[in-house]
């Protein structure tokens, strides 16, 4: 899955929670704003996270097939 749709996706489903969060608030409009607010927040540093996570992994497997490679080139030059 590309990095585009998942944060299309994320987007997406940020925007729908908080267009159904409007629409059926038992509070305040002031305090519904400040929870969509930190929903919004919490689903950006969610994301964050997860792209993060995301790097880190593949990164990883770069690193580990640089290191193969490697390997597999002495391997060829003995």
């Amino acid at each position: 899955m590309s990095n585009g749709k998942i944060a299309l996706g994320a987007l997406a489903g940020l925007a729908a929670g908080a267009i159904l969060g409007i629409l059926f608030a038992p509070e305040k409009g002031s305090t519904t704003r400040k929870n969509i607010c930190k929903k919004g927040e919490e689903s950006i540093e969610d994301l964050k996270e997860k792209f993060s996570d995301f790097v880190d992994n593949v990164s990883h497997k770069f690193n580990k097939a640089k290191q193969e490679a490697a390997e597999n080139i002495e391997k060829c030059d003995e």
